[in-house]
């Protein structure tokens, strides 16, 4: 007979209809780049839930408003620069962030978000729950979001 007696625990996992998606609107005028992404990174993860699981998408949406009022510190505004490629030889295109800023300012705060998450298909579908927009406007009042503050 053993002295000790071991209660089991049991691991309960969460199924697909378990999930409950909610809606988060941030404000990214005067907030600084990386400090915004890492934060909207673990909303879109799902990592803020205490059912957390990892092989699965149970983040909740996030918009963002004022994307080109982002902040970046030290000297990324003169430095920072987007590589692209076409897939072809000599397909290499180059943005630096300024130009960026002034000709798709929701792309920035978009790959920042993106090299956050889990590069994979999981990753990817992750993403599709973030909804950027230059400016203050946005067509998401339907499905009330709630202010969040990271």
């Amino acid at each position: 007979m053993a002295i000790f007696e071991v209660e089991k625990m049991k691991t309960k996992t969460i199924s697909i209809n378990d999930i409950e998606k909610n809606w988060y609107i941030t404000d990214a005028e005067g907030r600084t780049l990386g400090r915004l992404a890492s934060g909207i990174a673990q909303i879109l993860r799902g990592k803020h839930k205490p059912n957390f699981s990892p092989n699965m998408d149970m983040g909740d949406c996030v918009v963002v408003i004022n994307a080109e009022k982002i902040r970046v510190s030290g000297k990324k505004e003169f430095d920072k620069s987007y590589f692209r490629h076409s897939g072809y030889p000599g397909g290499v295109k180059v943005t630096d962030f300024q130009q960026m800023r002034r000709s798709h300012p929701e792309r920035i705060i978009v790959n920042a978000v993106k090299g956050m998450l889990p590069h994979n298909r999981l990753g990817r579908q992750m993403l599709k729950h973030l909804r950027v927009y230059a400016g203050a406007e946005h067509p998401h009042a339907a499905q009330t979001p709630k202010v969040l503050d990271i």
